[in-house]
C-alpha cells in the first residue's frame, strides 16, 4: 500500500511540476511574444483556467506527501519526504501571498480595463513563479530520491 501511495504522490506532484514549468518556460514566453492584446488575453484566460485547478493540485500534492510521511515514518527516506512536504508548504504560501493576488487581478483584465502597469505586474508574477517552480522542482526531486 505504501508503494502505491509513493508512486501516486510522485506522479501527481510531477505532473503539477510539469504544468508549472511549462507555464514559466513555454506558455508565458509565447504569450509575451504575441501582439499586446493577444498576449494579455492569453494570460488572463490562463489565469482563470489554471487558477481554478492549481489550488486543488497544490493542496492534493501536499496531502499526499503528508500521508506518505506519516505512513513511511521511520523508513529510509522519511526525512526527504518531510522536507519535500515543507517545500510544498512554502510553495502554497508563496502562491497565496505573492502570486494569487496578482493572478486575481490579471484574470479579469481586458484590453479596455487593464491598468497602465499591467506588463510590470506580469513580470513580477513571472519572477515569483520562477521561484515557486524552483521550490516545487526541489520538492519533487526529494520525493523521487526518497522513493529510490
Amino acid at each position: 500500500m505504501l508503494t502505491a501511495l509513493e508512486v501516486v504522490t510522485i506522479v501527481i506532484t510531477g505532473l503539477m511540476v510539469g504544468v508549472e514549468f511549462s507555464v514559466a518556460f513555454v506558455m508565458n514566453p509565447i504569450f509575451t511574444a504575441l501582439p499586446e492584446d493577444s498576449g494579455q488575453l492569453g494570460r488572463a484566460h490562463g489565469g482563470r483556467m489554471l487558477g481554478a485547478v492549481m489550488p486543488v493540485w497544490y493542496i492534493g500534492s501536499l496531502i499526499l506527501t503528508a500521508a506518505w510521511a506519516v505512513a513511511g515514518w521511520g523508513q529510509d527516506g522519511a526525512g526527504l519526504v518531510v522536507t519535500a512536504g515543507a517545500l510544498l508548504i512554502v510553495s502554497v504560501l508563496m502562491s497565496v501571498l505573492l502570486l494569487v493576488p496578482i493572478n486575481n487581478r490579471g484574470k479579469t483584465w481586458t484590453p479596455e480595463n487593464r491598468p497602465a502597469d499591467w506588463k510590470q505586474q506580469m513580470k513580477r508574477w513571472d519572477s515569483y513563479h520562477y521561484a515557486r517552480v524552483a521550490v516545487i522542482i526541489a520538492a519533487f526531486t526529494l520525493l523521487v530520491v526518497a522513493r529510490a
